[in-house]
């Protein structure tokens, strides 16, 4: 008489590891808000990547735009790959939090509070009246009327109407006007806090209107705009709430930014910035959960990073034919982004799916 072993079916254990993995699924997001909220507690050097330690206040401050920008290419997402609306005009909103914030804080002598209320509030009327009008067109030709309402923006930052912006030459922020826990290198710990902050607050409020009903429909406007008229809705007004939804998200993180940069300059009222949000969204994967905020976050990473790599002693040691491509930050950026597109089509979100054949085959292999 022989003995038998018994083995659990390959696809039972297999079907475990899926439940425990669903189960353990939802709380991640809330396990790496921790890990990134107790980043400055943790004193780690990494050369390459970082210039002094990690909670170091020029640390803090490049992660806390990072955070800002992972932000605002979320809430970008919602109009471009939850809705499918192309818009070039979003940098103006990002530009009304800017200014507003500066100039309510700095020329009227608002407290900050009352500055950001009444930022965030005029950014959102501003991208409600905007959004109807140029919601009457579709296609490139909504894409130009936003970009033509950007300009205009751009234009009024530039001309310093009424002494207001400070023109070419940007506008300080006022410290004397803030309070003190937001003031001074050694508070910049809080920034950082207050950026990722903002971040949660985007990523939590596109999260719950792409699960809701009016997310269904925003989905179904991106597909098939036709066939949501013919259920009987509004397509008009459901991009519209998606456009002064956003753009009121990307005012408040143009608060945001205010303080984390101390002021505000015109390149934020720039086309140049909105076009870069594109290139987030792209890069992260359009319509994904969490891909707009990776994008964004790399994006502004190596947009920071890169100027210093094209000055270091590595780069200037190289033959002139590869140092002077690479000492260009945009040009190793588009590189990147060229063969990101082309490697990863859907962008960062799409590498688990990519990579799964070859992690299996590398599992059963040993």
């Amino acid at each position: 008489m022989t003995n038998t072993v018994v083995e659990a079916p390959p696809a039972q254990v297999s079907g475990e590891t899926v439940s425990r993995w669903q189960r353990v699924r939802p709380w991640l997001p809330l396990v790496a808000l921790a890990l990134a909220a107790g980043l400055p507690y943790c004193k780690v050097y990494l050369p390459g990547i970082f210039d002094d330690w990690t909670n170091a206040p020029g640390t803090l401050q490049l992660l806390a735009i990072c955070l800002v920008f992972g932000g605002l290419a979320a809430g970008y997402d919602l109009l471009f790959g939850r809705t499918g609306m192309l818009s070039f005009g979003h940098a103006l909103y990002f530009a009304a939090g800017v200014y507003g914030t500066d100039v309510l804080v700095t020329r009227a002598g608002l407290p900050l509070w009352q500055a950001a209320l009444l930022t965030v509030a005029g950014g959102t009327i501003l991208a409600a009246l905007l959004g109807a009008v140029a919601l009457r067109t579709v296609g490139i030709a909504f894409a130009m009327v936003t970009l033509a309402f950007a300009q205009v923006g751009a234009i009024l930052v530039a001309r310093d109407f009424g002494g207001l912006t400070g023109g070419e030459e940007g506008l300080p922020l006022d410290v004397a006007g803030l309070p003190s826990a937001l003031v001074g290198v050694a508070n910049t710990v809080n920034l950082y806090w207050l950026a990722l902050a903002y971040l949660a607050l985007v990523v939590f409020v596109v999260h719950r209107v792409s699960g809701s009903p009016t997310g269904r429909v925003l989905a179904g406007l991106r597909d098939d705009e036709r066939r949501i008229g013919v259920l009987g809705l509004d397509p008009y007004r459901f991009k519209l709430v998606a456009f002064t939804l956003a753009g009121g998200l990307a005012t408040a993180g143009g608060v945001v930014y205010c303080l984390v940069v101390s002021g505000a300059s015109p390149h934020v009222t720039s086309s140049e910035l909105t076009l870069s949000l594109l290139v987030m969204v792209v890069l992260g994967g359009p319509g994904t959960r969490w891909g707009p905020v990776l994008g964004g976050i790399l994006y502004m990473y190596l947009d920071h990073r890169l100027t210093a790599f094209g000055t270091s002693d590595a780069v200037n040691a190289l033959p002139a034919f590869l140092s002077h491509p690479l000492s260009q930050p945009l040009f190793v950026l588009g590189t990147v982004f060229i063969l990101a597109v082309y490697f990863f089509p859907g962008g960062l979100a799409s590498l688990k799916s990519r990579l799964h054949p070859l992690l299996s085959a590398l599992t059963r292999w040993r």
